[in-house]
Protein backbone atom coordinates (compact mmCIF):
# COMPACT_ATOMS: atom_id res chain seq x y z
CA UNK A 1 0.00 0.00 0.00
CA UNK A 2 1.57 3.48 -1.26
CA UNK A 3 2.04 6.23 1.69
CA UNK A 4 -1.49 8.11 -0.03
CA UNK A 5 -3.56 5.39 -0.16
CA UNK A 6 -2.60 4.43 3.46
CA UNK A 7 -2.90 7.81 4.53
CA UNK A 8 -6.76 7.90 2.89
CA UNK A 9 -7.41 4.47 5.37
CA UNK A 10 -6.01 6.22 8.19
CA UNK A 11 -8.78 9.13 7.46
CA UNK A 12 -11.43 6.54 6.74
CA UNK A 13 -11.04 4.68 10.41
CA UNK A 14 -10.63 6.29 13.40
CA UNK A 15 -8.92 3.06 14.91
CA UNK A 16 -6.35 0.19 13.45
CA UNK A 17 -5.64 -2.31 15.56
CA UNK A 18 -2.35 -4.09 14.09
CA UNK A 19 -1.54 -7.69 14.96
CA UNK A 20 -2.47 -7.15 19.01
CA UNK A 21 -1.02 -9.78 21.33
CA UNK A 22 -1.53 -9.79 25.25
CA UNK A 23 -0.75 -12.17 27.46
CA UNK A 24 -1.51 -12.99 31.24
CA UNK A 25 0.85 -14.69 33.63
CA UNK A 26 -0.74 -17.25 35.73
CA UNK A 27 0.07 -20.08 37.99
CA UNK A 28 -0.32 -22.36 35.25
CA UNK A 29 1.59 -20.62 32.83
CA UNK A 30 1.37 -17.85 29.97
CA UNK A 31 -1.97 -17.38 28.58
CA UNK A 32 -2.24 -15.85 25.17
CA UNK A 33 -5.32 -14.09 26.21
CA UNK A 34 -5.42 -11.87 22.59
CA UNK A 35 -3.26 -13.66 19.96
CA UNK A 36 -2.74 -11.84 16.64
CA UNK A 37 -5.74 -9.38 16.31
CA UNK A 38 -5.82 -6.97 13.56
CA UNK A 39 -9.36 -4.77 12.41
CA UNK A 40 -10.18 -1.58 12.12
CA UNK A 41 -13.39 0.79 13.43
CA UNK A 42 -14.44 3.11 10.59
CA UNK A 43 -15.09 7.06 11.52
CA UNK A 44 -18.95 7.71 12.42
CA UNK A 45 -19.15 3.67 12.33
CA UNK A 46 -19.90 0.51 14.64
CA UNK A 47 -17.88 -2.45 14.91
CA UNK A 48 -18.88 -5.29 17.23
CA UNK A 49 -16.78 -7.74 18.78
CA UNK A 50 -18.26 -10.89 19.37
CA UNK A 51 -17.10 -14.60 21.14
CA UNK A 52 -18.48 -16.57 24.19
CA UNK A 53 -16.83 -15.70 27.29
CA UNK A 54 -12.86 -16.48 27.49
CA UNK A 55 -12.61 -15.48 23.83
CA UNK A 56 -10.61 -12.85 24.36
CA UNK A 57 -13.04 -9.46 23.32
CA UNK A 58 -12.93 -7.75 26.78
CA UNK A 59 -9.05 -8.36 27.29
CA UNK A 60 -8.60 -6.38 23.66
CA UNK A 61 -11.20 -3.41 24.50
CA UNK A 62 -8.92 -3.43 27.90
CA UNK A 63 -5.34 -3.35 25.71
CA UNK A 64 -6.80 -0.62 23.09
CA UNK A 65 -7.67 1.96 26.43
CA UNK A 66 -4.69 1.18 27.98
CA UNK A 67 -6.09 -0.63 31.39
CA UNK A 68 -4.89 -4.12 31.44
CA UNK A 69 -5.06 -6.05 34.68
CA UNK A 70 -1.87 -6.06 36.80
CA UNK A 71 -1.31 -9.62 35.52
CA UNK A 72 -1.69 -8.96 31.48
CA UNK A 73 0.68 -7.35 29.47
CA UNK A 74 0.95 -6.22 25.81
CA UNK A 75 3.35 -8.44 24.04
CA UNK A 76 3.13 -6.44 20.43
CA UNK A 77 1.01 -4.88 18.17
CA UNK A 78 -0.18 -1.12 17.29
CA UNK A 79 -3.37 0.31 18.36
CA UNK A 80 -3.78 3.77 16.13
CA UNK A 81 -5.89 5.91 17.03
CA UNK A 82 -5.97 8.81 14.21
CA UNK A 83 -2.30 7.86 13.34
CA UNK A 84 -0.91 7.98 17.16
CA UNK A 85 0.22 4.70 18.50
CA UNK A 86 -1.59 4.14 21.62
CA UNK A 87 1.32 1.52 22.82
CA UNK A 88 3.57 3.94 22.52
CA UNK A 89 2.34 6.64 25.35
CA UNK A 90 3.21 6.56 28.31
CA UNK A 91 0.68 7.33 31.33
CA UNK A 92 0.23 11.33 31.63
CA UNK A 93 0.04 11.09 27.39
CA UNK A 94 -2.69 7.90 27.72
CA UNK A 95 -4.57 9.95 30.55
CA UNK A 96 -4.83 13.67 28.31
CA UNK A 97 -6.14 10.75 25.38
CA UNK A 98 -8.89 9.01 27.55
CA UNK A 99 -11.38 10.98 27.45
CA UNK A 100 -11.33 13.56 24.81
CA UNK A 101 -10.46 11.63 22.00
CA UNK A 102 -11.47 7.94 23.70
CA UNK A 103 -13.55 6.81 26.40
CA UNK A 104 -15.19 3.63 27.52
CA UNK A 105 -19.03 2.52 28.94
CA UNK A 106 -18.84 -0.53 31.69
CA UNK A 107 -20.64 -3.26 31.83
CA UNK A 108 -21.49 -2.69 35.44
CA UNK A 109 -21.82 0.68 35.90
CA UNK A 110 -22.29 0.45 40.24
CA UNK A 111 -18.59 -0.69 40.24
CA UNK A 112 -17.24 1.87 37.57
CA UNK A 113 -18.89 4.61 39.46
CA UNK A 114 -17.37 6.16 42.75
CA UNK A 115 -20.56 5.33 45.29
CA UNK A 116 -19.38 8.44 47.71
CA UNK A 117 -19.13 11.01 44.84
CA UNK A 118 -22.76 12.93 43.53
CA UNK A 119 -23.43 11.74 39.88
CA UNK A 120 -23.20 15.25 38.62
CA UNK A 121 -19.83 15.42 39.59
CA UNK A 122 -18.89 12.42 37.98
CA UNK A 123 -20.08 13.91 34.95
CA UNK A 124 -18.64 17.67 35.48
CA UNK A 125 -15.02 15.74 36.18
CA UNK A 126 -13.83 15.15 32.27
CA UNK A 127 -15.05 18.72 31.00
CA UNK A 128 -13.02 20.20 33.94
CA UNK A 129 -9.91 18.39 33.56
CA UNK A 130 -9.73 17.53 29.85
CA UNK A 131 -11.44 20.90 28.53
CA UNK A 132 -10.69 23.16 31.36
CA UNK A 133 -14.28 24.33 31.98
CA UNK A 134 -15.03 26.60 34.97
CA UNK A 135 -17.13 25.01 37.60
CA UNK A 136 -20.16 26.30 36.36
CA UNK A 137 -19.63 25.64 32.81
CA UNK A 138 -19.09 22.14 33.43
CA UNK A 139 -22.18 21.93 35.35
CA UNK A 140 -24.02 23.39 32.99
CA UNK A 141 -23.03 20.59 30.30
CA UNK A 142 -23.98 18.49 32.80
CA UNK A 143 -27.33 18.91 33.06
CA UNK A 144 -27.01 19.12 29.65
CA UNK A 145 -25.81 15.66 29.00
CA UNK A 146 -28.38 14.42 31.51
CA UNK A 147 -31.07 15.51 29.60
CA UNK A 148 -29.64 14.16 26.15
CA UNK A 149 -29.46 10.59 27.92
CA UNK A 150 -32.97 10.95 29.14
CA UNK A 151 -32.37 11.43 32.74
CA UNK A 152 -35.38 12.94 34.51
CA UNK A 153 -35.04 15.96 36.72
CA UNK A 154 -31.21 16.28 36.09
CA UNK A 155 -30.99 19.29 38.58
CA UNK A 156 -32.43 17.52 41.03
CA UNK A 157 -30.60 14.39 39.91
CA UNK A 158 -26.88 16.12 39.85
CA UNK A 159 -26.69 15.79 43.37
CA UNK A 160 -27.82 11.86 43.97
CA UNK A 161 -25.52 9.10 44.55
CA UNK A 162 -25.18 6.07 42.55
CA UNK A 163 -27.26 3.94 44.87
CA UNK A 164 -30.05 6.36 44.21
CA UNK A 165 -30.43 5.30 40.78
CA UNK A 166 -31.42 1.93 38.64
CA UNK A 167 -29.67 -0.20 36.59
CA UNK A 168 -30.81 1.57 33.73
CA UNK A 169 -29.83 5.29 34.79
CA UNK A 170 -26.41 4.51 36.11
CA UNK A 171 -25.95 2.89 32.72
CA UNK A 172 -27.12 6.51 31.44
CA UNK A 173 -24.74 8.00 33.59
CA UNK A 174 -22.11 6.46 32.12
CA UNK A 175 -22.78 7.12 28.67
CA UNK A 176 -23.16 11.01 29.50
CA UNK A 177 -19.59 10.81 31.27
CA UNK A 178 -18.44 8.66 27.94
CA UNK A 179 -19.76 11.35 25.95
CA UNK A 180 -19.06 14.28 27.96
CA UNK A 181 -15.67 15.00 26.55
CA UNK A 182 -16.91 14.70 22.90
CA UNK A 183 -14.76 11.50 22.16
CA UNK A 184 -14.06 10.60 18.60
CA UNK A 185 -14.94 6.48 19.89
CA UNK A 186 -16.57 4.81 22.51
CA UNK A 187 -15.47 1.62 24.09
CA UNK A 188 -18.59 -0.47 24.93
CA UNK A 189 -17.78 -3.40 27.50
CA UNK A 190 -21.27 -5.19 27.26
CA UNK A 191 -22.78 -2.26 28.74
CA UNK A 192 -26.62 -3.96 28.38
CA UNK A 193 -25.56 -7.19 30.08
CA UNK A 194 -26.86 -6.84 33.55
CA UNK A 195 -30.01 -5.00 32.16
CA UNK A 196 -33.52 -6.73 30.97
CA UNK A 197 -34.47 -6.57 27.75
CA UNK A 198 -36.72 -3.62 27.80
CA UNK A 199 -33.97 -1.36 29.35
CA UNK A 200 -31.49 -3.03 27.01
CA UNK A 201 -33.43 -2.17 23.76
CA UNK A 202 -33.99 1.68 25.17
CA UNK A 203 -29.79 1.88 25.73
CA UNK A 204 -29.37 0.54 22.59
CA UNK A 205 -31.65 2.68 20.80
CA UNK A 206 -29.89 5.91 22.75
CA UNK A 207 -26.35 4.69 21.87
CA UNK A 208 -27.35 4.44 18.55
CA UNK A 209 -29.06 8.11 18.15
CA UNK A 210 -26.27 9.67 20.09
CA UNK A 211 -23.99 8.13 17.66
CA UNK A 212 -25.91 9.11 14.52
CA UNK A 213 -26.29 13.04 16.30
CA UNK A 214 -22.66 13.09 17.15
CA UNK A 215 -20.60 10.94 14.80
CA UNK A 216 -19.01 9.37 17.69
CA UNK A 217 -17.99 5.98 16.64
CA UNK A 218 -18.28 2.74 18.75
CA UNK A 219 -16.37 -0.03 19.55
CA UNK A 220 -19.20 -2.76 20.76
CA UNK A 221 -18.36 -6.06 22.63
CA UNK A 222 -20.98 -8.68 23.27
CA UNK A 223 -21.69 -12.30 23.03
CA UNK A 224 -25.21 -11.25 22.09
CA UNK A 225 -25.89 -11.67 18.31
CA UNK A 226 -29.08 -9.36 18.11
CA UNK A 227 -27.23 -6.58 19.81
CA UNK A 228 -24.98 -6.44 17.29
CA UNK A 229 -27.64 -6.47 14.65
CA UNK A 230 -29.42 -3.98 16.24
CA UNK A 231 -26.38 -1.23 16.57
CA UNK A 232 -23.36 -2.15 14.48
CA UNK A 233 -22.54 -1.82 10.82
CA UNK A 234 -18.89 -3.66 11.09
CA UNK A 235 -18.39 -7.23 12.93
CA UNK A 236 -15.50 -9.00 13.81
CA UNK A 237 -15.45 -12.66 15.32
CA UNK A 238 -13.15 -13.93 18.49
CA UNK A 239 -12.37 -17.40 19.14
CA UNK A 240 -9.48 -18.52 21.40
CA UNK A 241 -8.33 -15.59 21.15
CA UNK A 242 -7.55 -14.69 17.12
CA UNK A 243 -10.52 -13.30 14.49
CA UNK A 244 -12.07 -16.25 12.85
CA UNK A 245 -14.18 -14.01 10.60
CA UNK A 246 -14.81 -10.37 9.68
CA UNK A 247 -17.58 -8.52 7.09
CA UNK A 248 -20.45 -6.25 7.36
CA UNK A 249 -22.99 -7.18 9.51
CA UNK A 250 -25.19 -8.41 7.44
CA UNK A 251 -23.04 -10.63 5.53
CA UNK A 252 -21.58 -12.12 8.41
CA UNK A 253 -24.81 -12.85 10.24
CA UNK A 254 -27.37 -14.01 7.54
CA UNK A 255 -24.05 -15.52 5.41
CA UNK A 256 -21.36 -16.70 8.00
CA UNK A 257 -18.46 -18.23 6.38
CA UNK A 258 -16.77 -20.02 9.46
CA UNK A 259 -18.10 -23.06 11.43
CA UNK A 260 -17.91 -20.84 14.71
CA UNK A 261 -20.20 -17.71 13.16
CA UNK A 262 -22.07 -20.40 11.68
CA UNK A 263 -22.39 -22.30 15.28
CA UNK A 264 -23.14 -18.88 17.50
CA UNK A 265 -25.64 -17.91 15.27
CA UNK A 266 -27.64 -21.28 15.16
CA UNK A 267 -27.46 -21.26 18.80
CA UNK A 268 -29.14 -17.26 18.65
CA UNK A 269 -32.89 -16.95 18.57
CA UNK A 270 -34.14 -13.95 15.63
CA UNK A 271 -32.59 -15.33 12.74
CA UNK A 272 -33.97 -15.89 9.24
CA UNK A 273 -32.72 -19.86 9.07
CA UNK A 274 -32.92 -20.57 12.41
CA UNK A 275 -34.77 -23.19 13.13
CA UNK A 276 -37.39 -24.41 15.29
CA UNK A 277 -34.86 -25.52 18.14
CA UNK A 278 -31.97 -23.47 18.92
CA UNK A 279 -28.81 -25.50 18.02
CA UNK A 280 -25.69 -25.24 21.16
CA UNK A 281 -21.83 -25.45 19.80
CA UNK A 282 -20.81 -28.80 21.34
CA UNK A 283 -17.80 -28.81 23.54
CA UNK A 284 -16.08 -26.36 24.72
CA UNK A 285 -13.41 -23.44 24.35
CA UNK A 286 -9.47 -24.02 23.58
CA UNK A 287 -7.12 -23.49 26.64
CA UNK A 288 -5.36 -20.76 26.26
CA UNK A 289 -2.23 -21.64 27.96
CA UNK A 290 -2.18 -25.01 25.22
CA UNK A 291 -4.20 -23.87 22.43
CA UNK A 292 -4.66 -26.72 20.03
CA UNK A 293 -2.41 -26.86 16.60
CA UNK A 294 -3.88 -25.51 13.20
CA UNK A 295 -7.21 -24.00 13.42
CA UNK A 296 -7.99 -23.67 17.39
CA UNK A 297 -11.92 -24.87 16.90
CA UNK A 298 -11.42 -28.36 14.98
CA UNK A 299 -11.86 -30.05 17.88
CA UNK A 300 -15.27 -28.87 18.13
CA UNK A 301 -16.21 -28.65 14.31
CA UNK A 302 -18.08 -30.61 11.93
CA UNK A 303 -16.19 -29.52 8.81
CA UNK A 304 -12.83 -30.09 10.23
CA UNK A 305 -10.12 -31.85 8.21
CA UNK A 306 -6.44 -33.01 8.25
CA UNK A 307 -5.54 -29.57 7.31
CA UNK A 308 -7.16 -27.66 9.71
CA UNK A 309 -5.36 -29.59 12.45
CA UNK A 310 -1.80 -28.19 11.65
CA UNK A 311 -0.42 -24.89 10.83
CA UNK A 312 -0.96 -21.48 11.49
CA UNK A 313 -4.63 -20.48 9.78
CA UNK A 314 -4.62 -16.82 9.11
CA UNK A 315 -7.30 -14.98 8.22
CA UNK A 316 -8.53 -14.96 4.12
CA UNK A 317 -10.01 -12.07 2.19
CA UNK A 318 -13.15 -13.02 -0.02
CA UNK A 319 -14.85 -11.68 -2.90
CA UNK A 320 -16.28 -8.11 -1.23
CA UNK A 321 -13.77 -7.54 1.86
CA UNK A 322 -15.14 -10.63 3.78
CA UNK A 323 -12.50 -12.42 5.79
CA UNK A 324 -12.77 -15.88 7.25
CA UNK A 325 -9.74 -18.46 9.11
CA UNK A 326 -11.43 -21.45 7.26
CA UNK A 327 -9.76 -23.46 4.85
CA UNK A 328 -13.44 -25.05 4.05
CA UNK A 329 -15.71 -22.35 4.33
CA UNK A 330 -17.78 -23.24 1.45
CA UNK A 331 -19.24 -25.89 4.07
CA UNK A 332 -20.86 -23.47 5.19
CA UNK A 333 -22.65 -22.39 2.18
CA UNK A 334 -23.69 -26.11 2.33
CA UNK A 335 -24.66 -25.81 5.83
CA UNK A 336 -27.03 -23.48 5.21
CA UNK A 337 -28.48 -24.62 2.56
CA UNK A 338 -29.48 -27.39 4.20
CA UNK A 339 -30.72 -25.43 7.14
CA UNK A 340 -33.07 -23.80 4.88
CA UNK A 341 -34.24 -27.10 3.20
CA UNK A 342 -35.19 -28.02 6.29
CA UNK A 343 -37.22 -24.95 7.84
Amino acid sequence: MNEQSMSGAQMNNVLEVNDLRVQITSRRGLVRAVDGVSFEVPRGGALGLVGESGSGKSMTLRAVLGVLPPEAHVVSGQVLLDGTDLLTLNQASLNRVRGPKISMIFQEPMSALNPVMRVGQQIAEGPRIHLGYSRARAEERTLELMRRVGIPDPERRYRAYPHEFSGGMRQRVMIAIALACEPEIILCDEPTTALDVTIQDQILRLLAQLCQESGVSLMFVTHDLPVVAQICQQVAVMYGGQLVERGAVRDVLLDPRHPYTLGLVRSAPDFEYVQDSLRPIPGSPPSLITPPPGCRFHPRCDFAEDDCRTGEVPLRILPGGRATACLHHERCLEALAADRAAR
